[in-house]
């Protein structure tokens, strides 16, 4: 059955392509659509990029037709800039407010009665990022969804970077003795390079083992942990160990991390940044950044010059430096970083248009940015350098992304077939009871 799709705001401001995604079907642009991005398109980040990158694929469909007539899509399905339809006599009874939200609501509501009336077999369907949207869509009888073409991940189902396993007692034999074991001997779905397996026995389940699979994804190497702390900071649980190994390869280039608050993604980090740079001197200098996205209310313009206006949005990079280098007095830090000018602690709004090399790079917070974001600072990574993306994918202050969408979910699943990257989900909280309770259970 062919389908009508009206389309949110959001829905193009998130991914422009949307445009696209409805297959040979009718796809809707109401005309209060085309303000609302128009209102947005002069913004100065990725919503405004977004906004000017609707604008100008509309301007290309425009050289085939008239679009408020309708013009053909490549992929067989048709788009009209929707003029009519505008009526709010249905509405009223229900919605009294002209709010851009009620006029798409509006449309959707006309063209339904419409096709109704004229007895076409067309299904409508109003497509919003908006939950409240889709809540009153429903109230109005309208079948309303979320945009999820964007997603790279179903739910539930986002890459750890391990898995458990068991083996026979032979086959648990065979990788202590020969330190390695080929793919094709271990029951498993996961074929990915740098992928870690917690091995366990089948005749003895206190028996155990730790391997990795090699960056062809041909063979499962057992790997011995780093015993000696590194840069002071020693591993509390598996999933640390597996982190610090990625952290401290060489030939993985691109690390991925993501857990809740607490479980030392950033401290794990800095500490093998530190210790490369600093005492192995593999690179010149360890840049640490990230965005500068609020949660809750903006404070507003911040005085004093660049280091001075960073300062409260880097402060959580500076608390784990403090501990690192085990600061006491006021101001000692300071003192210490600037001595050291092989660090380098900035916000991201600072890395577009530069080439990074032989550095070893932190991305804080990466769950905070966008597809296009992610890939206009991978993009800057130079020769000889290492990138370390991490956060937490359910804590996004971002108003258009989720935890499906966000950058550092989208780097994570679309690399993790590659051997020049290595993903690990760290579960357990190390930072206190109470941070790990308050994680866990609110």
């Amino acid at each position: 059955m062919a389908k009508i799709y009206i389309l949110d705001t959001n829905v193009l401001l998130q991914d422009p392509l949307a445009l696209y995604s409805f297959d040979e079907n009718k796809v809707i642009i109401p005309a209060v659509v085309l303000e609302e991005i128009d209102s947005k398109k002069r913004y100065m980040d990725e919503i405004g990029r977004n906004a000017r990158e609707v604008a100008r694929l509309l301007d290309d469909l425009r050289e085939k037709g008239k679009l408020h007539e309708g013009v053909k899509l490549p992929n067989g399905g048709n788009l009209v800039v929707e003029l009519n339809h505008r009526t709010f006599d249905q509405m009223k009874k229900h919605f009294i407010d002209t709010t851009n939200d009620n006029r798409i609501l509006a449309v959707a509501l006309n063209i339904s009665i419409e096709q109704k009336e004229m007895k076409k077999n067309e299904e409508v369907i109003l497509v919003s990022k908006d939950a409240l949207l889709r809540v009153k869509a429903d109230a109005l009888g309208l079948k309303s969804e979320d945009f999820l073409s964007d997603r790279v991940v179903k739910f539930d189902r986002m890459y750890l970077g391990y898995e458990e396993n068991w083996l026979s007692p032979e086959k648990m034999d065979l990788l202590f003795e020969e330190k390695r074991l080929p793919i094709s001997e271990v029951k498993t779905s996961h074929t990915y390079p740098n992928h870690f397996y917690i091995f366990k026995d089948l005749a003895n389940g206190t028996r155990s083992a730790l391997a990795m699979t090699d960056k062809k994804g041909e063979y499962i190497n057992l790997f011995l942990s780093q015993q000696e702390p590194v840069w002071g900071i020693k591993p509390r649980n598996v999933q640390q160990k597996m982190a610090l190994e990625l952290l401290t390869r060489e030939d993985i280039p691109l690390v991925t991390l993501a857990g809740k608050a607490g479980t030392g993604k950033t401290l794990l980090s800095l500490a093998a940044g530190l210790y490369q740079t600093e005492d192995l001197n593999k690179y010149k200098k360890l840049l640490v950044a990230r965005p500068v996205v609020p949660m809750g209310k903006d404070i507003g313009y911040l005085p004093g010059e660049k280091e001075e206006k960073l300062r409260p949005w880097m402060q959580p990079i500076y608390d784990n430096l403090e501990y690192l280098f085990n600061t006491n007095k006021s101001g000692e830090l300071d003192q210490i970083l600037a001595g050291m000018s092989s660090i380098q602690v900035e916000a991201l709004t600072y890395i577009r248009g530069r080439s990074i090399p032989d550095q070893f790079i932190i991305i804080d917070e990466a769950q905070n940015l966008t597809k296009h974001e992610v890939k206009t600072i991978l993009t800057r990574v130079g020769e000889g350098s290492k990138i370390i993306l991490m956060g937490d994918p359910k804590q996004i202050d971002h108003p258009y992304l989720d935890e499906y969408t966000n950058g550092l979910t989208y780097v994570t699943e679309k690399l993790k077939h590659r051997g020049e990257s290595g993903h690990i989900k760290l579960e357990k909280g190390e930072r206190s009871g109470l941070a790990q309770l308050a994680a866990d259970l609110l």
